[in-house]
């Protein structure tokens, strides 16, 4: 279980690589509307990279934090999911592709053996 939850965190963290290395080119290549908003987007988008990066490592790592930090980013990408399903631009397909993730993520996180996996050692039960 512990295994399938760093995969599925570095497959995430390299997405969001992807994403902002994608959003590199178009930055450079494509002439945005607003060359502010776009900077912005942006910074936001390698912001997120490096957070999830970490998060992926600090699985690696067996560290506590990570916990807090990776239901944190599934909530993010559960609302942007959320927001793929519905309005002008609707697009389902990457809805699902974000949301299914994220909900295995959050249960990953909550069964015993992997929340037991990912606590301090004082923390940790006798059994």
């Amino acid at each position: 279980m512990i295994a399938v939850l760093r995969v599925l965190l570095f497959a995430e963290a390299a997405l969001v690589i992807g994403v902002a290395v994608w959003f590199l080119i178009e930055l450079l290549t494509a002439e945005p509307a607003s060359i502010t908003s776009a900077i912005a987007i942006f910074v936001i988008v390698v912001i997120a990279a490096i957070f999830v990066t970490a998060i992926a490592i600090g699985a690696l790592r067996d560290r506590p934090w990570i916990r807090g930090a990776s239901v944190t980013w599934q909530i993010v990408q559960i609302a942007v999911a959320v927001g793929c399903f519905q309005g002008l631009y609707a697009r389902p397909d990457v809805g699902w592709a974000l949301l299914l993730p994220s909900l295995a993520v959050i249960v990953l996180l909550l069964v015993p053996g992997v929340r037991v996996a990912f606590t301090h050692e004082l923390e940790r039960p006798a059994y």
